[in-house]
């Protein structure tokens, strides 16, 4: 009976230590849990302000975006205007000039009709009838008759050519004033836009302050990008315009206002359009892109002439904005571009005449690019315009 009731006791003793370590485990557990789910919670509220805090940047790096499109934008409308300014002085001046001979010869016209005013004054009494009469023969009458009749033949026409120049002018003083009010009308334009300009400048610089160190650099690209465009419309826009003084025309076809007509077949076989027109803030073109297009040819639309093959780089070697292109002059007022070729893989030079369906150059991704795809633009007049109407 000891031997049992100590069994008993003994057991009473585990059982009351096991319960008070339950009891300990279960508190001790319970804490560990409440300090677990602290930590977990407060985990995710860092991981949730460090995504508020990208999200925040990539918000700013959008506006940057947005504003290098905006700033790039105003300035080739500036930069046109630069050059209507231009056209509209030269022709003013060439105005100006002819008005000024017109006017040289007005005044000369007039004081010789003057002369022979005061000189037919002076004669007085002597008329025509008194000549014809002082005729001393047949001949002479017939030779003073000729020579009163080419007289006021020549004062008449004189008069006449005087009254007509004196309108044309008037209208020329008219034409170059209305010539000099469009020119201030412009300069006004460009005086806004150039504002516009300051204005999203200064807005961006504040944007860029709060940038990080790689988005500074994605900036950078950007605006080289925008840098880049720019330099190659006003290329463009030079040859185009050479070419149209050239031709005595404006080089604007029926195909601009018709595009479905342009008879334009698709750059690349097989793959469709995958980004289209202003798809995004500043892209002035359609993408073509697929599985397995990587090194697949890029093919003339259309017959024409080469105006540019070259490739952008930075000074260390790296690619920039449109990589490898391409830009073919159609001569009908329209121009195509082929961005972002593989390296090396540029078949045809400048100046060259290629044909139709001819391949220029292989897909690649070289330049502003984030994947395999070909960047196709048309252009009228060096001006990029949506290229969805002029392809098949």
């Amino acid at each position: 009976m000891k031997k049992i009731g100590l069994k008993i006791v003994v057991m009473i003793v585990i059982a009351v230590i096991l319960l008070q370590f339950n009891v300990v485990f279960a508190v001790t557990q319970s804490e560990l849990n409440a300090s677990r789910n602290e930590t977990d919670k407060k985990i995710e509220e860092a991981k949730e302000e460090l995504e508020h805090i990208d999200a925040e940047k990539s918000d700013t790096l959008q506006q940057v975006e947005s504003l290098i499109t905006q700033i790039s934008s105003a300035q080739s409308e500036i930069d046109e205007l630069d050059t209507k300014i231009s056209d509209m002085n030269t022709q003013i001046e060439e105005a100006q000039s002819k008005l000024n001979e017109k006017q040289e010869e007005y005044d000369g016209k007039e004081a010789l009709l003057e002369k022979r005013l005061v000189a037919a004054y002076e004669a007085g009494e002597t008329s025509y009838l008194d000549v014809l009469l002082s005729s001393s023969s047949l001949t002479d009458l017939i030779s003073n008759y000729y020579m009163i009749s080419e007289i006021t033949q020549s004062d008449m026409e004189l008069m006449e050519k005087i009254q007509k120049e004196q309108e044309e002018i008037e209208t020329a003083k008219q034409t170059l004033e209305t010539s000099k009010q469009e020119l201030d009308s412009v300069r006004a334009q460009k005086q806004q836009k150039a504002t516009e300009l300051q204005n999203a400048k200064s807005q961006k610089d504040t944007y860029v302050a709060q940038l990080n160190e790689q988005e500074k650099n994605t900036q950078a690209e950007l605006e080289q990008f925008e840098q880049d465009k720019r330099a190659i419309q006003a290329e463009l826009e030079r040859i185009a315009r050479q070419e149209a003084a050239n031709s005595g025309s404006s080089n604007v076809s029926n195909i601009t206002n018709n595009p479905s007509s342009s008879g334009y077949i698709r750059p690349i076989v097989g793959y469709s359009i995958t980004c289209g027109w202003m798809g995004y803030s500043g892209h002035t073109g359609v993408d073509f892109s697929g599985s397995g297009i990587s090194g697949k040819p890029i093919l003339a639309a259309k017959a024409g002439t080469v105006v540019t093959s070259t490739a952008l780089k930075y000074a260390n070697g790296n690619y920039r904005s449109y990589g490898e292109y391409i830009v073919i002059n159609h001569h009908d007022g329209t121009m195509t571009l082929y961005a972002h070729g593989a390296p090396g893989s540029r078949l045809v030079s400048a100046g060259q005449s290629v044909s139709q369906g001819q391949q220029i150059m292989s897909v690649g991704t070289t330049g502003n690019s984030t994947g395999y795809h070909l960047h196709f633009e048309v252009r009228v007049n060096g001006r990029p315009v949506n290229p969805t109407p002029y392809l098949p």
